[in-house]
């Protein structure tokens, strides 16, 4: 077993604290002149932030391949391969269906949007271009598997090792097996994941001072009740609905679940992008949690590309909100159509921050909704993003307990030690 860093948890912690505190200062002080605030801000806070983001993304196509064939590879029957992905995949969509549908409901109560004036518009020039489901589909299966790591396309990556391992399996005993190898390798760059962790208290110290010392505290504005909404659903959502259904589906301790969970989570909020929160997930959901690698190495890299409750819940609430400012009233018919929507375009949403503001916009398209509206959710959707990071990588961990529960993957010794 690797060691992962002592008192991690509390290291980040603390960085988180002292980051917010001295970026708050230089936001918020006349004391200090425009060039220091510069200097720190793209020297000290963006420059260490962005080397800790590159550091977390150089792991994670090499990890995902090499955990994921070395896990097939291993696999004594390719028949449980079958019954671990449609497993995977039909609660990841439940999950997000789940997500919305709360969203949708607490919105149509509470009103977010009652009251309040459209005022702040974006050019639509500006809006990104979302991938549409034809070309999601199409993605998946490379052309060239080269550009696809190069592009951290992670469907098309899972794709090709899902390939490489099932080729692997059936050959292993022709190539004098050679999954050995491949098991090694994967533990070199789980070693690489703890080094890098090491490091995660300066990264976090620089991406959170980086946060605050651009917008200071001042996320709330004029749309308090949609900010408040939304978190709300989002921590409803990790800790009750995964909760029950970690305790219904598996008979796990939810509260010991969450526990493990804190380092990964943390990563996730910190960084706002599933992708780039692979390697520490892998590693709590394989070695803190003990859920057999073969699972694990499949039912995380698909999450982080699939599983988007927290973005689902934020595009309910959003389309909710931006209907009701508009003075637009939605029948149960497209409340309907905004879950099917919503998780549709979940599986074309890059693990990337903010993006769920571009499949955002084809929900709006689909309901004649305004697409300038958008420019208010942006204006508060930093913070936001960093919470539903955190949900998207809590879910992520969930399904994969419940579906390696469900195939005897699950090392209970490992996940009750403390």
């Amino acid at each position: 077993m690797l060691d992962a860093p002592k008192n991690l948890t509390r290291n980040v912690l603390i960085a988180m604290f002292l980051g917010a505190l001295i970026g708050a200062i230089l936001y918020y002080s006349s004391f200090f002149s425009d060039g220091i605030k510069d200097f720190i801000f793209e020297y000290i806070f963006k420059l260490g932030g962005e080397i800790f983001i590159n550091l977390l993304k150089l792991m994670v196509v090499p990890l995902v391949f090499f955990s994921l064939v070395s896990g097939i590879a291993s696999l004594s029957s390719l028949k449980s391969f079958g019954n671990i992905a449609s497993k995977t995949i039909a609660l990841y969509l439940l999950t997000t269906a789940i997500a919305v549908s709360i969203s949708l409901i607490v919105g149509s109560i509470f009103q977010p949007g009652s009251g309040y004036l459209m005022a702040e518009t974006v050019a639509l020039k500006d809006l990104p271009e979302g991938q549409g489901i034809y070309q999601t589909i199409v993605n998946i299966v490379p052309a060239n598997i080269i550009d696809a790591m190069a592009k951290n396309q992670m469907l098309a990556i899972v794709f090709f090792s899902i390939l490489f391992g099932l080729a692997l399996n059936k050959t292993n005993h022709l190539t004098g097996n050679l999954s050995e190898s491949f098991e090694k390798l994967n533990t070199v760059f789980l070693q690489l994941v703890l080094m890098v962790m090491k490091f995660a208290p300066i990264g976090v110290f620089c991406l959170i001072g980086k946060f605050v010392i651009t917008d200071g505290f001042n996320i709330f504005q004029d749309v308090f009740m949609y900010v408040i909404l939304l978190i709300s659903v989002l921590l409803f959502h990790a800790f009750v609905t995964y909760s029950l259904i970690l305790r219904f589906f598996a008979s796990i301790n939810p509260l010991h679940f969450f526990y493990k969970m804190k380092d990964a989570a943390i990563f996730a909020f910190s960084t706002s992008s599933s992708a780039a929160t692979i390697p520490v997930t892998l590693k709590t959901v394989n070695q803190d949690m003990g859920v057999k690698k073969d699972i694990a190495s499949f039912v995380v890299p698909v999450g982080a590309t699939i599983n988007m409750d927290g973005t689902a819940i934020m595009q309910g609430m959003a389309t909710v909100f931006i209907a009701q400012i508009s003075g637009i009233d939605l029948t149960l018919i497209q409340y309907v159509q905004i879950v099917l929507l919503a998780v549709v375009t979940s599986i074309g949403t890059a693990a990337v921050p903010s993006a769920g503001t571009i499949t955002l916009v084809i929900i709006l398209q689909q309901f004649g909704l305004p697409l300038e509206a958008i420019g208010i959710i942006l204006a508060v959707d930093r913070i936001l993003d960093m919470i539903r990071t955190s949900v998207n990588v809590t879910g992520d961990a969930t399904v994969a307990c419940v579906v390696a529960k469900s195939e005897n993957s699950f090392d209970e010794m490992v996940f009750n030690k403390t």
